[in-house]
């Protein structure tokens, strides 16, 4: 489970990454108003439920992978105790 943790931390640092070269131009790149489309499946389905209940925009997109996150952690933690 800790394998799983630490490949969906890096799968959320890369999304990260992708958001702000797109959003910033960064290394040449073109602005991209899509960027951070990489975001929202790994942050399903939190920044679904925060859309509905009118938190919708960056922050809860930037966040909700965070819910996910921690959830992979305590299940990692469950699992390590067993």
């Amino acid at each position: 489970m800790k394998w799983l943790l630490r490949i969906f931390l890096v799968v959320w640092a890369l999304a990260l990454a992708l958001l702000a070269i797109g959003t910033f131009g960064w290394f040449g790149q073109p602005r991209d108003p899509l960027s951070g489309v990489f975001l929202l499946p790994l942050g399903l389905p939190w920044n679904i439920l925060a859309d509905r209940l009118g938190w919708g925009g960056l922050p809860p997109a930037l966040l909700a992978p965070a819910v996910n996150a921690g959830l992979l952690a305590l299940l990692a933690g469950y699992r390590s105790r067993r």
